[in-house]
């Protein structure tokens, strides 16, 4: 084999990340077909209801002719204008943002849209200064851990945490601790939060807002499994929006993950930005995705699907989960589970666990259940934490039977450890 060496990107990001190890074992299970208890990833559930919805708009783009040029023509790189203009106009129905399909971009998923973000907003500037993106709340989400193309990226902050009963706790931002100088970029927090199902409060979210506003510098509200839509939210958040923060949203938790379709509201010049990046790296996004909701922003119905089906139904999926906890889990261990506030996943502190939750996942994989161990989610930090060893996440979208019998053995394996 000829000899060649990795250049910086090449090393970041091809050799090995959190993200690619998660995304790796869940598709890795969902086709094996065998006895895998797959509670690691961020799999949306199967929903009758809204698996009927996406096959009759497939029945209605065929019968309208409309399948032709969905599956074999480019759209433009910002996307599809009609999609984009049903999503401004619902957009500012529904919540009074004052958009229009210029503040629209579209990107394959979006994890790709926060790939462009960081590394547009953040690292190397012109100058030489490095900047940084301040992530006020960690545990983040994994995926943004090994975005950027060369050096570190970002600058994170320790959560006040508080034992809110027996069994369970909650996080919310060190305001004290907070702090933004000169090499801040931008700010950006998910909600609710991936991975712990936090969710920030609106007086959170209007400091932060105040906090970047003072500092000239955006505020990034990750929305994938917020509102308006998918809305997995179990409690109050009102949606904003103005051209100092940028919202990205998916059609993933929707149901669609296959389509990936990412969705970035900003200041026009942003939206921009982003469709130029699109077209250098993919030519295009996908239309799929973009096709099938367009008319379901126009008439209501995703609204609909979103607050009527979709968030009962995990809400029932996270009350079910938290029962089986409270099943399997001896009363007299030290177990905690944040707080379900919203998104797919019960996330679980074990304090003083004896082992680190990447051994506690190995234990658990070799029993067939994958979880994925908290140490992903603590990236940025400059000081080891051992909260960060302490915690797993699991997610509750499958099938019952699985996800029981995985917290099942969850629960055996914990136990083993604080034993030996």
């Amino acid at each position: 084999m000829t000899n060649w060496e990795w250049s910086e990107f090449g090393r970041r990001l091809g050799q090995g990340s959190g993200i690619a190890e998660l995304m790796t074992n869940l598709g890795e299970a969902l086709a094996s077909g065998g006895d895998v208890k797959m509670l690691g990833g961020g799999q949306p559930a199967h929903i009758p209801e809204v698996e009927a919805v996406w096959e009759r708009r497939w029945r209605e783009l065929d019968e309208a002719g409309e399948l032709r040029k969905v599956l074999g023509s480019y759209e433009a790189p910002a996307g599809g204008l009609p999609f984009r203009t049903a999503l401004a106009a619902m957009l500012r129905r529904e919540f009074g943002w004052q958009v229009g399909p210029e503040n629209v971009a579209v990107t394959a998923g979006g994890q790709t849209a926060f790939f462009f973000l960081f590394n547009s907003l953040a690292g190397k500037m012109p100058d030489g200064r490095q900047k940084k993106v301040l992530l006020p709340l960690v545990p983040e989400y994994i995926g943004y851990s090994d975005q950027s193309v060369g050096g570190q990226l970002f600058k994170v902050f320790r959560p006040h945490i508080e034992k809110t009963g027996p069994h369970e706790f909650k996080y919310s931002i060190d305001f004290d601790a907070l702090e933004v100088d000169e090499e801040i970029a931008a700010i950006c927090v998910s909600r609710p939060t991936n991975p712990s199902g936090n969710l920030l409060l609106d007086e959170e979210i209007a400091r932060l807002r105040e906090l970047a506003r003072e500092n000239g510098i955006p505020l990034i509200i990750d929305n994938a499994y917020g509102a308006p839509f998918p809305n997995i939210i179990f409690g109050e958040a009102t949606p904003v929006w103005d051209e100092d923060l940028i919202v990205t949203m998916s059609l993933s938790k929707l149901g669609l993950p296959g389509t990936r379709t990412g969705i970035v509201v900003a200041h026009p010049d942003i939206a921009r930005a982003l469709s130029e990046m699109t077209g250098v790296v993919g030519l295009a996004n996908g239309n799929l995705g973009q096709a099938i909701v367009s008319p379901l922003l126009e008439n209501g119905e995703l609204l609909r699907l979103s607050n009527e089906v979709m968030k009962p139904f995990y809400q029932e999926k996270s009350r079910q989960a938290l029962a089986w906890v409270e099943k399997f889990f001896p009363e007299e261990m030290s177990y905690y589970v944040h707080r379900s506030e919203g998104a797919l996943f019960l996330w679980f502190w074990f304090e003083d666990l004896p082992i680190s939750s990447k051994e506690l996942y190995e234990r658990c994989k070799k029993r067939g259940a994958l979880v994925v161990p908290g140490e992903y989610f603590f990236f940025g930090e400059e000081e080891d934490w051992p909260h960060g060893r302490e915690c797993i996440r699991v997610t509750f979208t499958m099938d019952a039977e699985v996800v029981k019998e995985g917290l099942r053995i969850i629960a055996e394996e914990a136990i083993g450890a604080y034993q030996s």
